[in-house]
């Protein structure tokens, strides 16, 4: 196993259907897994011995008060291996994020005892997530 964090072509490719399994990024088109792998601040991958992705995420940030976490994911046949743990502990302690002072993400309610198990919690006074969709 090995962390990395850029992605090659390839691995994009490997990305882009490792998000044809998720319900959440299954509509995502090549050309926009390579688009927002290059608008992101922080990428963070994980891979085999035979360099194919199994694990990634991304983050966008201010590099001071916010850093937000995408796209944990991790392939179906390396679940329960923590390498979701794994690649939420390099988040928090990339070199880049040492000052940041929240860390935050999206997760249905099935997750938030993963998340509950990195200090994540869903007290954020009464805050609520608003989207503007655009048609």
């Amino acid at each position: 196993m090995k962390i990395i964090y850029h992605l090659t072509e390839d691995h994009i490719c490997q990305l882009h259907k490792l998000y044809g399994n998720e319900w959440w990024s299954k509509s995502r088109t090549l050309t926009q897994a390579k688009n927002c792998i290059e608008g992101s601040q922080i990428i963070i991958g994980i891979t085999d011995d035979a360099d194919k992705l199994i694990g990634f995420t991304r983050v966008l940030t201010d590099f001071t008060f916010k850093a937000f976490i995408f796209d944990v994911i991790v392939h179906p046949d390396h679940r329960k291996e923590n390498l979701g743990s794994k690649l939420i502990s390099l988040v928090k302690t990339h070199k880049k994020l040492t000052q940041v002072k929240h860390f935050e993400l999206y997760c249905l309610p099935e997750l938030f005892e993963f998340y509950q198990k990195h200090s994540f919690d869903t007290n954020v006074g009464n805050m609520q997530l608003m989207r503007f969709e655009k048609q």
